[in-house]
């Protein structure tokens, strides 16, 4: 038995690999070692699959800041826009909701997944699922690659899409299995690390479980460098936890606070602007003049909704107020420091959760040896990449689906051309 093109891993760069491998000409065979295909896209977006995000091209790439400038000559081919389109031929209606992230009309992941197979089988593409693939043996002179099942049954194939993703989300099937193969090819594998991922913190505050469970929301969180200067900082929100701190700000401040700790730093500053559209000066000077005005005054009304009460408990305690001292008896100093800790409350973490607690993996195929606008290996003919197995990851909010389908889209087309030019 043989097959044109190979596609292995059923998430949603496989899926819209095999699909376009197919619509290309190609005898095509779409393998996966789980026993359901699209099972990363089912549970993405909440259940409600989050398919693509409607922002411009340019800022979808400035989204994806693992590498996503290598997506240019892909997006030239099929993009963003292109997506919205397929899915809406495929008769999956699409609504657009924040920030330009495009989910199904019926908030059902179910429904994305259900079209995506019933276009499969229509072209029909061989679809194998419960089965895992144990070697592939490459061929770089005969241009055919052999691909042997656990079952150790073994077929040929002109190309093979390695579509098996990363290491995040271990329980959908991403558990590292393609690296082997591309090492196997000559890749060089970047380090792996975890990205859009929770973040742990052993300051007393966290592990008296002062603030746990108390969300803030609209805020600026910044990652700070050793100079305590912002690497980057993003206004969400974000939630305190038993552990550390998590919410959207912290997922996508986490590969920053990551890979300052893959340089070899132990702890990492994070700094909250709790009051981001607010000038410090301005904040102090309209205060002052409020403290003024009212000298008999609790301090803690003065301040009373200007933040969450129990961020503000914790910060006027940690300034030494007390609820009830009055305004009169407070120095100008202590005013001064607790203006400056609504803006820049500093704490330090100093880890991550595990990579499979990740949303995403950093880290991968190098995209220095796979060719941009074909995603063929730039080492071995008749193979190619997509999805999170390269070296490219974004924020959530589709945009790492986004990449997976543009490059699983453009990996399957080429992959056919060059199959049926054999």
């Amino acid at each position: 038995m043989s097959y044109h093109v190979t596609v292995i891993g059923g998430g949603p760069s496989g899926l819209m690999a095999a699909i376009a491998a197919a619509e290309n000409g190609a005898n095509t065979i779409l393998i996966d070692k789980g026993h359901k295909l699209g099972k990363k896209l089912a549970i993405s977006g909440g259940g409600r699959c989050n398919v693509t995000n409607r922002l411009p091209q340019d800022e979808v790439i400035k989204h994806i800041p693992g590498n996503g400038r290598f997506l240019y000559s892909a997006f030239s081919v099929f993009n963003n826009y292109d997506i919205i389109d397929f899915f809406e031929d495929l008769g999956v209606h699409l609504k657009e909701e924040d920030h330009g992230r495009m989910f199904p009309v019926s908030n059902s992941a179910k429904s994305v997944v259900d079209a995506l197979i019933n276009r499969l089988k229509e072209l029909n593409v061989t679809i194998k699922t419960d089965c895992p693939v144990k070697s592939i043996h490459f061929d770089s002179q005969e241009q055919e690659h052999s691909v042997i099942l656990k079952t150790n049954e073994k077929f040929k194939t002109k190309a093979v899409v390695l579509a098996v993703g990363g290491k995040a989300v271990p329980h959908t099937g991403s558990t590292g299995d393609g690296y082997a193969w591309a090492r196997k090819a000559g890749h060089t594998i970047t380090d792996i690390y975890p990205t859009e991922v929770p973040l742990l913190s052993n300051e007393g505050f966290i592990k008296e479980k002062k603030l746990q469970g108390l969300a803030l929301r609209d805020i600026g969180l910044s990652v700070l460098n050793n100079k305590k200067k912002p690497i980057i900082t993003h206004q969400m929100d974000m939630l305190f936890t038993h552990f550390g701190v998590s919410g959207p700000a912290v997922l996508r401040c986490s590969q920053f606070v990551v890979k300052e700790m893959m340089k070899g730093n132990e702890e990492v500053l994070l700094e909250i602007d709790a009051l981001p559209k607010e000038k410090e000066q301005s904040l102090y000077n309209e205060y002052i003049q409020i403290i003024d005005n009212n000298p008999k005054k609790n301090v803690k009304n003065i301040f009373k909704g200007l933040v969450p009460e129990r961020y503000l408990d914790f910060l006027l305690s940690r300034n030494e107020i007390n609820n009830e001292d009055k305004t009169a008896n407070i120095s100008r100093e202590k005013i001064r420091n607790l203006i400056s800790d609504f803006k820049h409350f500093q704490f330090v973490v100093n880890g991550s959760q595990p990579i499979e607690k990740a949303f995403v993996t950093g880290g991968g195929v190098s995209t220095k040896e796979v060719i941009p606008n074909t995603m063929q290996s730039k080492i071995m003919p008749g193979l190619y990449f997509c999805g999170e197995i390269l070296d490219i990851h974004g924020y959530t909010g589709g945009y790492n689906i986004t990449s997976a389908m543009v490059t699983g889209r453009v990996a399957g087309m080429n992959a056919a051309w060059e199959a049926n030019a054999n």
